[in-house]
């Protein structure tokens, strides 16, 4: 193991990941494909400096302890043991995703082809929200990062996925 390093922990951010090793960015995209989009610029220095392993794992739907263990092992680093309690179950679908009327729908999709980012758009509509509603964010994998600024604002949400690229991500206020 390299001294004065970074150790890789679930709270690691993508972006310190890389630029720390960068021989990592072609195992991350193996095993969390949907990172294939850190070769787009605007996205590596938004998306990759706030998403941390942890959320990376959610978005790749793989085992926290897996992708950690695999990264470590790349650049010589132990193991981690990681407390399985800890990993959180997906949740049945709330009431309140059948229940509350629609406020508004966005389509990520073609934000994210064209190197935009849709974190501020959902956060300015959740703000406007009125409560009893609920607002549908569609997008190509599960955005963690955007999920954990919305729960900082009170936001309550419920992630399902549709088929192999496409997430609802249902908001509450």
């Amino acid at each position: 193991m390299k001294e004065n390093t970074l150790i890789i922990s679930p709270k690691t951010k993508v972006l310190h990941l890389i630029e720390t090793y960068p021989e990592l960015e072609e195992v991350l995209i193996e095993l969390v494909p949907a990172f294939t989009k850190l070769r787009n610029p605007v996205l590596r220095k938004t998306v990759a400096r706030i998403t941390t392993l942890q959320q990376a794992a959610q978005v790749g739907q793989i085992e926290l302890e897996l992708l950690i263990n695999r990264l470590r092992a790349a650049v010589g680093q132990d193991a981690l043991a990681l407390d399985k309690a800890s990993v959180q179950a997906q949740a049945e679908c709330p009431d309140w995703v059948k229940q509350f009327p629609l406020y508004k729908e966005l389509d990520a999709r073609p934000m994210l082809e064209a190197g935009e980012h849709p974190v501020g758009q959902v956060l300015e509509d959740l703000k406007q929200m009125p409560s009893g509603y609920k607002y549908l964010l569609i997008a190509p994998f599960l955005p963690a990062p955007l999920i954990d600024k919305a729960k900082s604002l009170g936001a309550m949400h419920h992630a399902e996925q549709s088929n192999p690229q496409t997430f609802k991500v249902y908001f509450r206020m």
